[in-house]
C-alpha cells in the first residue's frame, strides 16, 4: 500500500500546473532590454505585452515612477465610461468648450488645462481613482490635478500620481481587450492616441516609417515617459510602458527600448505580413 501511495503522490506532483517559461527569443529580448537599461544613466523602467500571445517582458517593471501626463489616459477612460452610462456626453459644454474638444486637446496635445477641466467635471482626482479601484487596477494611483502636481515640490520618487511599468502595460492590455470600455469608446480613444503630437523623439522616433503607434507621453523636470500601443507589420499589437527619470538623454533611451521591443516581438511571432494588417494597422 505504501508503494501505491508513493506512486499516486508522484503522479499528482507531475500533474500540477507549471508556470510557462519564456520562449528563447523572448528571453533574448528580456536580456537585451536589461543590458540597455543598465547602460543608461537614467533610471529606466520598461514593460511590454504582446496582446496576441500574452508574452511579456519587463525590466524594473514593479518599480513606481511618476506618471506625469500619461495619467490622462485614465482620465479619458473614466470620462468615457460616464458617457457610456449616459451620465455625461461628449457634446457637454465644460468651461465653454465641448467635452470632445477637451478630450482631443488632452490626448493629442497634452493640454493640462483641458485635463483639469475634465477632472473637475468628474468630481476630482478621487473619481478617477475610484474608477481604477472599481476595475481592480493595481499599481496605478492618481492623487492630484495636473495643476496641483505642477505646483508641488518636485520629487521623482514620490509615489503619489505614480504607476509601475507592468501596471500601466496591463492597464493598456485590459483597455484594448474591452474590459473597461465598449468598442466605440475604445476606438475613439485609440484614434486620439494615434494622433498624439508630443514626444516625437521618444517611442516613435526609431520605429520604421508608417508604424502605427497609439500613445501618450508624460514629462516633468527630470522625467520622461511614453506609454501606448505599437502595431507590428504582421498585425500583432504590443502594449508598452516606458518611464525614465534622472540621468540624461531620456528620450533616446525610450526610443531605443521601443525599437528593441518592436524587433524582439517581431522575431518571436515571425513575419506573416498581410494586406489587412498593412491597411488597418491593427
Amino acid at each position: 500500500m505504501r508503494r501505491w501511495g508513493i506512486l499516486f503522490f508522484a503522479l499528482a506532483l507531475f500533474a500540477q500546473p507549471v508556470a510557462a517559461a519564456q520562449s528563447p527569443l523572448v528571453s533574448s529580448l528580456q536580456n537585451e532590454l536589461s543590458l540597455l537599461v543598465t547602460s543608461k544613466s537614467s533610471d529606466v523602467g520598461i514593460a511590454a505585452i504582446d496582446l496576441n500571445t500574452g508574452e511579456t517582458v519587463s525590466v524594473r517593471g514593479n518599480r513606481q515612477y511618476p506618471m506625469a501626463s500619461t495619467v490622462k489616459l485614465a482620465v479619458a477612460a473614466t470620462y468615457l465610461s460616464y458617457v457610456e452610462k449616459g451620465d455625461r456626453s461628449l457634446h457637454d459644454s465644460i468651461g465653454g468648450v465641448s467635452a470632445a474638444t477637451l478630450m482631443r486637446k488632452m490626448l493629442v496635445h497634452s493640454d493640462n488645462h483641458a485635463t483639469d477641466l475634465l477632472i473637475r467635471n468628474l468630481g476630482g482626482p478621487d473619481t478617477v481613482q475610484t474608477w481604477l479601484d472599481f476595475h481592480k487596477v493595481d499599481g496605478i494611483r492618481i492623487d492630484r490635478t495636473i495643476a496641483q502636481l505642477l505646483r508641488a515640490k518636485r520629487d521623482l520618487y514620490d509615489e503619489r500620481d505614480s504607476a509601475t511599468p507592468l501596471a500601466f502595460a496591463t492597464f493598456l492590455r485590459r483597455l484594448d481587450n474591452g474590459e473597461f470600455l465598449r468598442p466605440w469608446s475604445k476606438d475613439y480613444m485609440l484614434d486620439l492616441m494615434a494622433q498624439c503630437m508630443t514626444g516625437r523623439n521618444r517611442m516613435k522616433s526609431l520605429l520604421p516609417d508608417g508604424t502605427r503607434v497609439e500613445h501618450k507621453t508624460g514629462t516633468l523636470t527630470g522625467l520622461t515617459d511614453d506609454v501606448g500601443f505599437i502595431t507590428l507589420p504582421n498585425g500583432h499589437r504590443v502594449a508598452i510602458a516606458i518611464f525614465a527619470r534622472g540621468g540624461d538623454n531620456r528620450p533616446k533611451a525610450i526610443a531605443e527600448a521601443a525599437r528593441a521591443v518592436y524587433d524582439g516581438f517581431l522575431a518571436v511571432v515571425g513575419w506573416p505580413y498581410t494586406a489587412a494588417s498593412a491597411i488597418t494597422g491593427r
